[in-house]
C-alpha cells in the first residue's frame, strides 16, 4: 500500500487547512500522526473505511476531522482552529486492522507534509 500525503503549509493561528492522504489501495483503517522533531510520533486522528468510524486524539477532538471518500481512496484530515502546538509534520498510515491510536499497529506509511502554524 503506498500513501500520499498533502496539504500541508505555513498557517497563523485560527487558520484552516485540509490535509489529504491518498492510497494505492483500501486499508481497513487509515490513521493520522503527527512529529515534531527530536519528539515520538503522536496519535492525531484515524478511520476505518467500511463504516466510518473516527477516533481522535483529545488535543485535537472538537478542532480537527478526519474523513474517507471511498470512491477515491482518499482520506483527509481538515484542521481547523489551528494553534500553534499544532506545528509537527503529519503523516498519513494505513493497516489492515481496525484503527487503533499506537503508530505500532500501522505497517504502510506515507511521506509526511510539514504544517507550521505561527501565533
Amino acid at each position: 500500500v503506498q500513501l500520499q500525503a498533502s496539504g500541508g503549509g505555513l498557517m497563523q493561528a485560527g487558520d484552516s487547512l485540509r490535509l489529504s492522504c491518498a492510497a494505492s489501495a483500501r486499508t481497513l483503517s487509515v490513521g493520522w500522526f503527527r512529529q515534531v522533531s527530536g519528539k515520538e510520533r503522536e496519535f492525531v486522528a484515524a478511520i476505518g473505511w467500511s463504516l466510518g468510524r473516527t477516533y481522535y486524539a483529545d488535543s485535537v477532538k472538537g478542532r480537527f476531522t478526519i474523513s474517507r471518500d471511498n470512491a477515491k481512496n482518499m482520506v483527509y484530515l481538515q484542521m481547523n482552529s489551528l494553534r500553534p502546538e499544532d506545528t509537527a509534520v503529519y503523516y498519513c498510515s494505513a493497516s489492515y486492522e481496525i484503527p487503533i491510536t499506537n503508530d505500532r499497529g500501522y505497517p504502510y506509511w506515507g511521506q509526511g507534509t510539514q504544517v507550521t502554524v505561527s501565533s
